[in-house]
């Protein structure tokens, strides 16, 4: 692996983690990378497509489960093309990418085991609420989205949003075409 950490702060810049955050999801991380290998290589044992024992073949340029980790978190706190990637990681940017979807889907099941990734949808004003409590303040974030411009005078003026050149609409549900 061509990057080194140097200190907290440079560990911090390229995963967004402090080494105490970096440390507590390495256990959880590994754990379910090797439960993964062993399933995958279960699988290929029983479809005889397995040529080589465990442990053999081309090694990884990413060696440690930690530089794994450190690989997936730095995508995704900067976002580099896998050309990018691939040359801070010293990979082809074709490994890069398969490496990042390999590793992906294991940050995301490490977060939920761990209860760090937040919840998306809520079934009742209850559930809501619950999840709420102790905040302060709420901001949601919304988009607007372009949608056809109605040829009635009187819908234009219903769907207007006060922009000139761009016919948004800011809250609802689909485009009107």
């Amino acid at each position: 692996m061509r990057i080194q950490i140097r200190d907290k702060r440079h560990l911090r810049a390229l995963s967004g983690l402090t080494q105490a955050q970096f440390d507590a999801l390495l256990p959880t991380f590994s754990t379910i990378y090797q439960a993964k290998r062993q399933a995958d290589y279960d699988q290929a044992v029983q479809a005889g497509e397995r040529q080589r024992k465990t442990g053999g073949g081309r090694k990884s340029k990413l060696l440690t489960i930690a530089d794994k980790l450190l690989f997936v978190l730095y995508y995704y706190k900067t976002y580099p093309t896998f050309d990018v990637l691939g040359t801070q990681f010293d990979l082809a940017r074709s490994r890069a990418h398969t490496n990042l979807h390999l590793l992906s889907p294991l940050l995301h099941e490490t977060l939920v085991q761990l209860h760090m990734m937040p919840q998306r949808e809520f079934k009742s004003v209850e559930e809501l609420t619950l999840a709420l409590q102790g905040v302060d303040q709420l901001i949601i974030d919304a988009t607007e989205r372009a949608f056809r411009r109605p040829q009635e005078p009187e819908q234009q003026r219903n769907y207007y949003s006060g922009k000139k050149t761009t016919h948004t609409q800011e809250h609802g549900n689909g485009d009107h075409r």
